[in-house]
């Protein structure tokens, strides 16, 4: 019962992974447009695109943590394992004990990740007051959409004024949330092995 328990719960995590890993691609696809769209207004019409440095930081950090978690599942997180490699050619065991050991490591870093951000994320969030009375301003009038739209000019932002600005939660709710997804899927390859997410075992 354990292990089918377990087994639902990877398959639960494989599932989030991709599909935030293709919410990822969807913000690079936009981000191409936009930059594509600022060569050819720059060229043709001597108008640039206003804000695309803005669009450009703030879809970067989203694509990097969107795709984290399913980066780190598939085993192709950048890092130097020609050690590791070498070790477990040679002593499978000590190879695969010393890849747990990473995985646990890195699971911790993970969790420490998280557990800086999310104050950020509630702080940059409870800025913009959407259910709450703000010091300035009208109260929510209980209108989701018209609510959403008021607190989203009360938000933490990032940007230029006058030129592009976004509030912050977004992306530090996407660095909290690749994070947390990524911390467990290490905390999987830890206890159960670096093949845990491996097609057979996860499908």
């Amino acid at each position: 019962m354990i292990v089918t328990g377990l087994q639902k719960i990877q398959n639960l995590v494989v599932a989030i992974a991709i599909a935030a890993n293709v919410s990822g691609a969807f913000v690079l696809l936009a981000l191409v447009a936009v930059m594509n769209v600022d060569v050819i207004s720059r060229n043709l019409f001597n108008a640039p695109f206003r804000g695309v440095v803005e669009v450009v930081i703030f879809s970067l950090a989203l694509i990097v943590f969107l795709q984290l978690p399913d980066v780190v599942r598939t085993g192709r997180l950048t890092r130097s394992d020609g050690f590791l490699g070498v070790l477990r050619h040679h002593m499978p065991k000590a190879g695969g004990a010393l890849g747990r050991i990473l995985n646990g490591i890195s699971f911790i870093f993970m969790c420490m990740i998280v557990w800086t951000v999310w104050p950020e994320f509630t702080e940059s969030f409870e800025s913009c007051h959407f259910f709450t009375q703000p010091e300035f301003g009208p109260a929510p009038t209980g209108q989701i959409w018209t609510d959403f739209m008021t607190g989203l000019q009360r938000c933490d932002y990032f940007g230029t004024p006058g030129i592009l600005q976004a509030p912050w939660w977004p992306v530090r709710l996407a660095i909290a949330f690749g994070c947390a997804l990524a911390a467990v899927i290490f905390l999987f390859k830890t206890l159960l092995g670096e093949d845990t997410f491996a097609p057979n075992k996860a499908g």
